[in-house]
C-alpha cells in the first residue's frame, strides 16, 4: 500500500504523481506568473530582451549507455528544453555531485562528452560547481544543468495554444532512449543493439523557423519533447493545458521493431517510454505539409510524420488512440514508475 507521507519513485516518473507533487507541494508555495506556465523553459523579459531559462537534473542509471552517457544527456536535455520555446541557446551551467570512490577515468570520459556536446551546438559551459559526498550517500554521479537562450521575435509557443483543427507532428521514432536504458540494465534475450536517440534539437528547430514566413511562424502553436512519461504523458499535458481532446493514430506513430519487441516481452507500452531527441509539434493545419517537408530536410527530422489532430473537447480533456485493429481507447497520463532513473 502506497504511503501518502513519503516520496516514492513514482513521484519522479514525469507522469501523474509527478504532476500532483508539483501542484500540491511546489506550486502551492512557489507560485508566480512565470512558474505557473509550466513550460520546458521559463520566459523572462530583461531590459527589452526576451530570454528562456531552464534547469534540469540527471540521475540516469547506468551512466554509460548505447548512444550516449550522463554527460552528453545532460547537455542535450537542457538544450532541448530551450529549443522547445524556440530559443537559441547561449550559455549553460554545470553542477556535478560525485560519490566518494568514483572512477577518475570515468569522470574524464563524462567531462569530454560534456565538452563535445556543448561545443557541437556552440553553447559553452560558463559556470560550474562540483561537490563530493561520502561513499553510499549517492550513486556514482548526479548532474544538474541550467541553460539560457535568446527567444526569437514573432514566436509564441505555449502548451495552452492547441486549438481544434490543429495537426500533431512527431519528429521521429519513439521509445529508443527508454529501450536502450532498459537493455543496458538487464540481461535480456535480444541480439539487437538499440541506441538512445539523445541529441540536441536546437539546430532542427532553427532550421524549421528559418524556413517559415513571419505569418507561418505564428501557426507553430507549441513544441514539446516527450522525455519522462513519453509521448502519452506529454500529449495529456497539452490536452489538459489547452482544454482540448487530442486524437492520435497508432498506425502513424513510428516505433522501431526492436523497441516493439522489448515492449511486448516486458509488457510495456512504447507510448510511455522516454525519448531524448524527439519533439511533438502542434501546428495549424494550413502549414502542416510545409512543416513536415522542412523537418524531413534535416537529419534529425527525416522520419517526421503527422500522427494526429486536435479536436474540440467532448468529455473533458483527454487523449484518444485509434488502434491498428480499428478500435479506440483512452490513453491516460503515466501512472506508476516502470523505468526509474531513465534520465
Amino acid at each position: 500500500m502506497k504511503s501518502k507521507n513519503i516520496i516514492l519513485l513514482d513521484h519522479g516518473s514525469g507522469g501523474l504523481e509527478t504532476n500532483k507533487l508539483i501542484e500540491s507541494i511546489f506550486l502551492k508555495r512557489l507560485s508566480n506568473p512565470i512558474l505557473e506556465r509550466l513550460e520546458d523553459s521559463a520566459q523572462i523579459d530583461i531590459y527589452g530582451k526576451s530570454l528562456a531559462f531552464t534547469t534540469d537534473s540527471f540521475v540516469v542509471n547506468p551512466i554509460f549507455f548505447p548512444g550516449g552517457d550522463i554527460g552528453s544527456l545532460s547537455i542535450h536535455g537542457t538544450i532541448n528544453d530551450l529549443a522547445m520555446q524556440g530559443a537559441t541557446p547561449i550559455a549553460l551551467s554545470l553542477g556535478i555531485i560525485l560519490e566518494e570512490g568514483f572512477s577518475i577515468g570515468d569522470l574524464e570520459k563524462i567531462a569530454s562528452s560534456i565538452a563535445q556536446a556543448s561545443k557541437s551546438v556552440g553553447c559553452p559551459i560558463v559556470t560550474a560547481d562540483t561537490k563530493v559526498v561520502e561513499k553510499g550517500k549517492a550513486d556514482k554521479i548526479f548532474i544538474n544543468t541550467s541553460g539560457i537562450g535568446i527567444l526569437a521575435d514573432g514566436i509564441n509557443l505555449s502548451s495552452k495554444n492547441a486549438s481544434p483543427g490543429d495537426v500533431i507532428i512527431l519528429s521521429g521514432f519513439i521509445g529508443d532512449h527508454g529501450a536502450a536504458i532498459l537493455l543496458s540494465r538487464n540481461e535480456l534475450p535480444f541480439d539487437t543493439k538499440i541506441k538512445s536517440d539523445s541529441a540536441p534539437l536546437s539546430e532542427l528547430i532553427k532550421h524549421l523557423f528559418d524556413n517559415l514566413s513571419a505569418k507561418e511562424r505564428l501557426q507553430i502553436k507549441l513544441l514539446r519533447d516527450p522525455t519522462r512519461g513519453g509521448l502519452a504523458t506529454v500529449l495529456n499535458e497539452i490536452s489538459r493545458a489547452s482544454g482540448v481532446e487530442i486524437e492520435i493514430f497508432e498506425e502513424k506513430i513510428p516505433v522501431r521493431d526492436e523497441v516493439k519487441g522489448v515492449c511486448e516481452l516486458l509488457g510495456l507500452d512504447p507510448l510511455y517510454l522516454a525519448n531524448e531527441g524527439k519533439f511533438v509539434a502542434v501546428v495549424g493545419e494550413e502549414i502542416a505539409s510545409k512543416v513536415l517537408s522542412i523537418l524531413k530536410e534535416h537529419p534529425l527530422g527525416k522520419n517526421s510524420t503527422q500522427i494526429g489532430r486536435v479536436n474540440k473537447s467532448r468529455d473533458g480533456y483527454q487523449v484518444i488512440l485509434n488502434t491498428v485493429i480499428g478500435g479506440k481507447r483512452i490513453v491516460p497520463m503515466l501512472s506508476g514508475e516502470p523505468l526509474p532513473r531513465i534520465c
